[in-house]
This record gives structure tokens, C-alpha cells and sequence, in this order.
């Protein structure tokens, strides 16, 4: 099992300490970047991919913990884009 693999299993099972970094490993390892020109700035956050649709996040803070509500978007959005 890869890495990659690993934090895929970890996303679905909705933990509650996912952490911001293993959120942009896990896209980035999916194809996406994050968007660094326009109005991204502060703890707005931009992801684009080829061919699967803009993710756009708040970066948590003062905490370095992902919302459950977001893991449960981000969940049910790749999971209709066939990327987990």
C-alpha cells in the first residue's frame, strides 16, 4: 500500500485530526496544485486539476486540524470524480 493509498483509507474513514498537510499531500497526489495567482491569498485556498473540478478551502487556523464538514465534502466530491 502506498502512501498515497494510505492517506486515501485515512480521508474515508473521516478521522478527526486530519491535518491540512496530509489534505494537500493527498491532492496533490491526485493531480491537483494549488493555484497561486488571483485572488488566493491569506487562509483562502485554490486547487486545480486537469480535469476534475476547482477545490476551494479554507485553511484552518489558528490550528493545523481539517473540519469535519470539509472532510466529508472533499470525500463525497472525489469520490464522484472517480479519484478515490
Amino acid at each position: 500500500m502506498t502512501k498515497r493509498d494510505k492517506l486515501i483509507a485515512r480521508l474515508k474513514n473521516r478521522p478527526r485530526d486530519f491535518t491540512w498537510d496530509e489534505l494537500v499531500r493527498l491532492l496533490e497526489g491526485l493531480g491537483y496544485r494549488e493555484a497561486t495567482a488571483g485572488r488566493t491569498g491569506g487562509s483562502r485556498r485554490r486547487f486545480v486539476h486537469a480535469t476534475a473540478p476547482t477545490i476551494a478551502l479554507h485553511k484552518p487556523h489558528p490550528g493545523n486540524i481539517v473540519k469535519m464538514y470539509v472532510i466529508e465534502e472533499l470525500v463525497h466530491m472525489l469520490a464522484e470524480e472517480d479519484l478515490i
